[in-house]
């Protein structure tokens, strides 16, 4: 396990401009300070066996965020890996990321199935050939174009290492064979977890790369059942709950087989936390969920940075540099 430095500096940070009214300048402000004081936040696992580890519940576990398509804010487009770097700037995270192909077999980072929306370019990603990908360039959710480019998948999981943890989504033109191929190829088994939306795609996922940590929809006392039914290790498991916040009782039995759980408020939860205030998100750790999945990774994180435990058992996969 790596030794934690700064942790529980990460309780004590004011996150200047991250609060709900943050300007683009105040978080320029706030970028600017963490990286020339003390750096990123990361969470770093050397194996699988860490990974399992890092990912079993425990009443003194570090409630965490989740970047949702790897945190867009001004300037910084989804799923681009500066866009996942800016994020460890003001807090630790798992980054969720989109997988795609192109017509030539090229896994890339993209949600959408056309390129218009968060590109400078046209057409279909499946239609479109890796060499005219690399002559694109990222757009923000406003529209401007930035200097950033389409990365791979692989370039996607290199970064990784060492920073965060990734739960991956992967689009219906992508052969699970595929990704499984080059999580394997770039040793990345331990920092990618799979997204699934069935109990069928888990079983399949499962069934072809047993190490790997799925993701898997698990909403309500039945959905626990058949789940249990399809044989898959409660030990592979993290708990997506959906997007409307689940009863406190629900969570605890996820937590008794060991199983964290993910939130998401992206979407309703997050705009109710602009009209409401921040504070919500702390609701929401308190009834248990583990893992807020967010469009506001930054606020949400400051929001919840006092839930975390002064002292805990997770503490060895967190560190700042």
């Amino acid at each position: 396990m790596k030794i934690n430095w700064n942790w529980i500096l990460f309780l004590a940070l004011a996150f200047s401009g991250c609060g709900q009214s943050a300007t683009t300048d105040e978080l320029t402000v706030a970028e600017e300070t963490s990286t020339v004081e003390t750096g990123d936040f990361l969470i770093q696992v050397e194996d699988l066996e860490e990974t399992r580890d890092f990912y079993t519940w425990t009443s003194d576990r570090i409630p965490l965020v989740s970047a949702h398509r790897g945190g867009p804010y001004p300037g910084f487009p989804e799923n681009a890996i500066e866009t996942f770097a800016n994020v460890i700037k003001y807090t630790p995270a798992i980054i969720e990321l989109d997988v795609a192909m192109t017509k030539d077999g090229v896994l890339i980072l993209m949600h959408d199935d056309d390129l218009e929306r968060t590109t400078t370019g046209k057409g279909k990603v499946e239609e479109v050939t890796y060499d005219y990908i690399q002559t694109l360039f990222l757009e923000d959710e406003t529209g401007a174009q930035t200097d950033f480019k389409v990365p791979t998948f692989k370039e996607a999981l290199t970064w990784s290492k060492g920073k965060v943890l990734l739960t991956v989504d992967v689009k219906q033109s992508v052969p699970y064979e595929k990704l499984i191929e080059e999580i394997r190829e770039t040793d990345s088994e331990a920092h990618a977890a799979v997204i699934t939306y069935s109990f069928a795609a888990a079983k399949k996922m499962h069934y072809l790369a047993p190490e790997l940590m799925l993701s898997i929809t698990i909403r309500n006392e039945e959905e626990i059942r058949r789940f249990e039914e399809t044989g898959i290790p409660w030990t592979r498991v993290i708990a997506f709950t959906g997007v409307a916040e689940r009863p406190q009782e629900f969570n605890q039995a996820l937590h008794e087989k060991g199983v964290f759980t993910i939130l998401g408020v992206l979407g309703n939860l997050d705009r109710s936390a602009i009209a409401r205030g921040d504070e919500i998100y702390a609701g929401f750790v308190q009834k248990g969920a583990d893992i807020l999945a967010t469009d506001r990774p930054i606020e949400a994180a400051a929001a919840i940075k006092t839930l975390a435990p002064s002292s805990s058992s997770k503490n060895d996969y967190f560190t700042r540099k």
